[in-house]
């Protein structure tokens, strides 16, 4: 072991730290490992850099774009209400096609945003068959895991692997390669869930009635709004007239928060989404929410010249059509957490305004633009309902929780539905024939996708998940650091001696529990990233083909079931599924297990030695 390799290694447990923690951003780590390697001298510019000329990087960022359209032309959630209307009211023909469904959407798009799509969904479902949420959620979250082994970009990790067979020479893998293993695995986990979903707990009455699909009146009730809505109009003579909502600072001065306004165009009153720039005119009416009850409403009318208006409903419901209202909740990676309302300038950043906070399961009183948020908060957000179906893409900050019965189901180009089931058909198709490099068929979906207006531009840049890409790109340079100071010659030496007298399936198990094992602590990308390079030099110390070890990492890098941190996929149904870090260590052990048998005993057959 030379000097070179021991920094390399010691730079790699650095690196495994930091993911592990959290405590400092994965794309960060990324960046900081690029910078160390050219610095020390490990790697060249060119080599450091590398990752960002790779084909497979562009082709994971198109695919964010062709999923985010799937999602605006309400493809996904149409999916969703199909699902409802088909399973009825039995559980278990719920379960089976729940997994179905998330597994084949997620195969052609972020297995992530698929989950997240499909909460709300199964949230509403529970609701109605009167079951804990506990009892589908695990099920979503292996179907989302199980759908990255069902194509060849279905996740990252599988292009990572196919990448390092090009790279080394050798034919990549096709579109469908993975798809008898991701079959096969899928079907032993709907099985392996309707057979020990007993093993997941059930939620009291008060757990599911916290996640049933509310009405407004509901809403209104939980978070303590009865009594804080005014409807007020600005009078001509009035001191508003001309300024903007941040100047004025009503809500510093009288705990008023302006949420919308109705103002008049071509004869008729409509309602108009409120920001920091908004500015005020006479005969404006606001939608208030007076916060502060110690507030004087005759002495804040007077001063500003506002005239009290009737308010038909409780806290702006007649407008319901127009004011949408949602719980959201904060994912484990925004960057928002301990943070206030008012410190991240929440209606200037999002467009929505935050009305009611709930913590431990209670909603706090009075006003909360002071308070630090937290993880596992629950927010009630008011606004436009286009920017509360999509919080999540301003930033990947949020998840929708809970929309009241009153939303109305409105994708922003549902319209375009059919020419977005054109588009993936016609990538799918492209990638089938070989002709066409995987890249460049799904660079032409995209812009077809823009053509036919099922995602703007301004969408198609923020649906790309960066911190993603720059990880792929950062992690990279590993993989060549530790093949040119001899690392990877290490690890293939400590399987061999380990295995490789056992034969090549024995590598296959070895290899399989490594990158399972490896993924406990770093996303399932890197893994496949610093596995990949150790998978092909271990079929060519043993003499056989590649193929099966490369599709082997593959899979494991996958197979992330056995803690909630594993993936983001297990992160986002903690909190909704009420589940606890032990549930997903008795039902994601044995079933990683089962699912490295299945590829030990299949993988030869598809792919002999």
């Amino acid at each position: 072991m030379n000097g070179e390799l021991i920094w390399v290694l010691s730079l790699l447990a650095v690196a495994v730290a930091l993911f592990a923690t959290g405590k400092v951003r994965m794309d960060a780590v990324a960046l900081l490992v690029i910078i160390a390697f050219v610095l020390s001298g490990t790697l060249t510019l060119n080599e450091a850099f590398a990752g960002f000329s790779d084909p497979n990087v562009i082709l994971i960022a198109a695919l964010f774009i062709i999923g985010d359209g799937l999602v605006r032309t309400g493809v996904a959630t149409k999916m969703g209400s199909w699902l409802m209307s088909v399973a009825g009211s039995s559980e278990t023909r719920m379960l089976i096609l729940l997994m179905l469904t998330v597994a084949g959407l997620g195969a052609f798009m972020s297995s992530t945003g698929v989950v997240a799509i499909f909460i709300p969904v199964v949230l509403s479902v529970c609701s109605r068959m009167k079951i804990s949420p506990s009892r589908l959620m695990m099920p979503l979250s292996f179907a989302g895991l199980i759908s990255g082994m069902m194509t060849l970009v279905a996740t990252p990790p599988n292009m990572v692997v196919n990448s390092e067979l090009l790279r080394e020479g050798f034919k990549g893998f096709e579109f469908f390669d993975v798809t008898p293993l991701g079959l096969a695995i899928l079907l032993c986990g709907i099985v392996y869930m309707l057979l020990f979903r007993f093993m997941l707990k059930v939620s009291g009455a008060a757990d599911q009635a916290s996640w049933k699909r509310r009405t407004f009146r509901d809403l209104i009730k939980d978070y303590h709004l009865t009594g804080r809505a005014r409807r007020l109009a600005i009078r001509p003579g009035s001191p508003m007239v001309g300024h903007r909502l941040d100047d004025l600072k009503l809500r510093e001065r009288y705990g008023a928060n302006v949420i919308g306004l109705e103002r008049w165009r071509r004869f008729r009153r409509v309602i108009v989404n409120v920001t920091g720039v908004t500015e005020f005119r006479a005969r404006d009416v606001l939608l208030i929410d007076m916060s502060d009850p110690e507030v004087d409403l005759r002495q804040f009318c007077s001063e500003q010249q506002l005239e009290p208006m009737i308010l038909r409903g409780e806290y702006f419901s007649d407008q319901a059509l127009d004011v949408g209202m949602a719980e959201v909740s904060l994912i484990p990676e925004s960057e928002i957490i301990g943070k206030s309302v008012r410190e991240i300038g929440f209606r200037t950043r999002y467009g929505l305004n935050v009305v009611g906070l709930r913590r431990d399961g209670a909603a706090l009183k009075g006003a909360i633009v002071d308070e630090p948020l937290m993880l596992g908060d629950i927010l009630l957000v008011v606004g436009d309902w286009k920017l509360i179906s999509k919080p999540g893409g301003r930033g990947h900050d949020f998840l929708v929780l809970n929309l009241p019965v009153e939303e109305s189901d409105a994708s922003p180009a549902h319209s375009q539905a059919p020419h977005a089931i054109f588009c993936l058909a016609l990538m799918v198709a492209m990638m089938l024939t070989d002709e066409i490099p995987n890249p460049i068929a799904a660079i032409i979906a995209c812009l077809l996708m823009g053509k036919f207006r099922c995602i703007d531009l301004q969408s198609a840049y923020k649906a790309i998940h960066w911190p993603s890409i720059i990880l792929i790109v950062g992690m990279m340079p590993f993989a060549l650091a530790l093949q040119k100071t001899g690392g990877v010659d290490l690890v293939v030496r400590g399987l061999m001696e380990l295995a490789g007298g056992y034969g090549p399936q024995a590598m296959l198990a070895c290899l399989f529990i490594l990158c399972a094992a490896t993924g406990l602590f770093i996303s399932n990308t890197a893994t496949a990233v610093l596995m990949a390079p150790v998978a092909l030099a271990a079929a060519k110390s043993m003499g056989v083909s590649p193929y099966p070890f490369a599709m082997a990492v593959a899979m494991a890098a996958s197979a992330a079931f056995m803690t909630p941190v594993s993936s983001p996929v297990n992160t986002l149904v903690l909190g909704p599924g009420r589940y606890s870090f032990s549930d997903f260590v008795k039902l994601g052990v044995p079933f990683t297990l089962i699912v490295m048998v299945i590829c030990v005993v299949m993988i030869p057959l598809l792919f002999p030695f």
